[in-house]
């Protein structure tokens, strides 16, 4: 096998590490691309450092390198050196590499001329123990690694699953570690304890972590792997060679993101250092520091990372929430969702009737809804809108304050546009749990509905929309010209959505459907009608008009006729005396304390004088008139006759 350049490359990178400063990592980054690495190097490189972002971060750095770009390859290869990596001639590259075997050979000379060790100050120090370490004899020969006579240090080997890899040099007091120059770890790694008779082992950064969690948790096993980045590629040797084993990560403060994520890859647990604790404080510190039984509870504490996917039993759907809904069995309360029918429908008037109902959480054609805040953006008939607003007050004796209204021009294809508008919303106090975009045609000016790449980019708008806002997002949209088609455009967009409200005319005739509905009732129609509200004069005398929806409930009412028990005596009494009580009332006359919840178009009565008008007609003792009329009147709201809301009853 021949070593191209690309290989010379990552063999150097091999010593270089990812946790370095962000200028750092930038400058190498930039020799990695001059050597002829690519972006998937780079990433596998960054990811194992503590302070890696996400994959997108380091694909913006990598993209912003010039193959060019002032720095060579020769940086990749002068900071390797400087971190034990051996510069080998250009011929090393152009003629077969050395075998497994030879590669460790020069590890296996020097571990052959070390010592059993008897005492040595870091053992001491990190209360340690000699099981498999050595000693650099001073009478061996020189060896000196970056400068350092390593002659005293203590000597740690990294083992794969049969032969010696390279060397750990650790020195009796202060300094750095030192590792054996022209040899790689791979694979190796050092133990404490034997992992195959053990039911747990520990993942460690160094050799003082797993002596101190060895003491903390006896009988466990703890791998050594010689620094944090090579952590994750430990532990996936050790899951793959030991798949029952229970396996926990013990990373130094501040890299237990880096734990997490490894932790996540081989399925396993991790530890935290407490947050109080300075930066690279490690487990062998905190025993030092707290005692045996204070890091024998914190390794007790260790966590599995969350994970992705979450499988469920069915005992656990049971315990799943129910669907939320603003308007219930129709609309969620949050998603994307839309309203649609052909131009004179009704569909804006329609619309407009259902958010003031939501808003104030009143019932919408027999639905319950949540009252909850709405943002209505009136981008097609802004000039309308008020006339509309205004009819609803005049026949409904008010609007709901909970509602806002845009007349601006708004475009979902606008980046700035989304979060201007989203930081409006919460600039204005009120939150907006409902955003309606009438229509999806001015809300996407210049999109080809039609194609399915421009409708794409119009559902992923509206859907970031509806993540910044955190509701439901409501488009107001047309039919096409077949309007037995549905939706006008890509049909991709009636596939992302979570609800759909078809509104259709035949004539003087409306109706509306719930064409979708997750979970809903997908199929229920509705017909409604457009009465004309009188608005008073414009400038030049003639009558303003606008409309209100009020539902028409003729056909729904001939099916529950048939479909209702036969009336008791009392109750038949009841009712006619009730229709004959609200007969000559106006319905669209609006009493004092009459409530906004009862529909336009539906006289009604309290209560108490109900009870009165009926006492009058039961044919019984005076005793038990007022009990009787009562019993009739609940009977016929059982029954579906009437409706009653708190002291108020009108004719269903």
């Amino acid at each position: 096998m021949i070593m191209t350049e690309k290989e010379r490359a990552l063999d150097a990178l091999k010593y270089i590490d990812s946790g370095c400063g962000r200028e750092e990592w930038i400058r190498i980054g930039m020799s990695m691309k001059a050597a002829g690495l690519d972006f998937a190097d780079f990433d596998n490189w960054s990811v194992l450092a503590a302070n890696y972002k996400d994959e997108r971060d380091t694909r913006r750095v990598w993209d912003s390198f010039s193959a060019n770009g002032g720095i060579s390859a020769g940086s990749l290869y002068a900071i390797a050196k400087e971190n034990g990596w051996r510069i080998r001639k250009s011929t090393d590259y152009t003629r077969p590499a050395l075998s497994a075997k030879a590669t460790n050979a020069n590890a296996i000379d020097v571990w052959e001329r070390c010592i059993q060790v008897e005492k040595h100050q870091y053992i001491d120090r990190k209360q340690g123990n000699t099981d498999g370490v050595r000693v650099y004899p001073a009478g061996a020969s020189p060896l000196v690694i970056r400068g350092q006579n390593v002659a005293g240090y203590l000597v740690v080997p990294a083992w794969d699953d049969k032969d010696l890899q390279t060397l750990q040099f650790i020195p009796p007091c202060k300094g750095d570690k030192l590792n054996l120059p022209g040899a790689s770890f791979n694979d190796g790694f050092f133990t404490v304890n034997d992992i195959a008779t053990s039911q747990k082992v520990y993942i460690c950064e160094g050799i003082g972590q797993a002596w101190a969690v060895t003491k903390a948790d006896t009988g466990s096993a703890a791998a050594c792997c010689f620094g944090a980045m090579r952590m994750s590629r430990v532990a996936a040797v050790l899951r793959e060679k030991f798949p029952t084993v229970s396996m926990i990560i013990v990373p130094d403060r501040g890299k237990e993101d880096l734990a997490a994520k490894i932790a996540a890859n081989v399925v396993c647990k991790f530890v935290s250092i407490p947050p109080e604790k300075p930066s690279n404080h490690d487990v062998s510190d905190y025993l030092v520091e707290c005692g045996t039984i204070a890091l024998t509870a914190l390794l007790k504490r260790a966590v599995a990372p969350p994970m992705r996917y979450e499988l469920l039993s069915d005992a656990d759907l049971c315990k799943l929430p129910p669907q939320q809904w603003r308007i219930k069995r129709v609309l969620p309360k949050t998603g994307l969702a839309a309203i649609y029918g052909p131009s004179g429908s009704g569909k804006s008037f329609l619309v407009l009737d259902a958010i003031q109902s939501l808003a104030e959480g009143l019932g919408w054609f027999g639905y319950k809804t949540r009252p909850c805040n709405v943002l209505y953006c009136a981008l097609e008939g802004e000039g309308g809108i008020a006339g509309r607003v205004s009819a609803y007050r005049i026949r409904h004796g008010s609007s709901s304050s909970n509602i806002r209204y845009l007349v601006q021009q708004f475009s979902l294809l606008d980046e700035a546009d989304i979060h201007d508008l989203a930081q409006a919303i919460k600039a204005n106090g009120q939150s907006a749990e409902v955003v309606v975009l009438d229509t999806l045609n001015r809300a996407a000016p210049g999109a080809d509905e039609n194609d399915s790449k421009s409708m794409g980019q119009i559902i992923a708008a509206a859907k970031q929309l509806q993540i910044l806002t955190g509701g439901l997002v409501l488009l107001v949209h047309h039919t096409g010209k077949d309007a037995s088609k549905g939706l006008r455009g890509h049909s991709s967009l009636h596939a992302a959505l979570d609800a759909a409200i078809e509104v259709r005319r035949y004539g003087d005739r409306r109706e509306w459907l719930i064409a979708k509905s997750k979970d809903g009732m997908d199929g229920e129609e509705h017909q409604f009608n457009l009465d004309v509200v009188a608005l008073g004069l414009d400038e030049d005398g003639e009558q303003i008009k606008s409309c209100v929806v009020v539902p028409d409930y003729s056909d729904e009412e001939t099916m529950q006729q048939a479909k209702r028990p036969t009336l008791r005596s009392n109750q038949k009494i009841a009712k006619e005396a009730l229709v004959e009580a609200l007969h000559d009332r106006d319905p669209f006359f609006v009493p004092e304390g009459r409530p906004r919840y009862v529909p336009a178009g539906s006289a009604c009565i309290k209560y108490e004088e109900a009870v009165t008008i009926v006492a009058e007609r039961i044919p019984a003792n005076l005793k038990h008139k007022i009990p009787r009329a009562k019993t009739a009147i609940t009977g016929l709201v059982g029954y579906g006759y009437l409706i009653m809301k708190n002291e108020w009853l009108w004719f269903k």
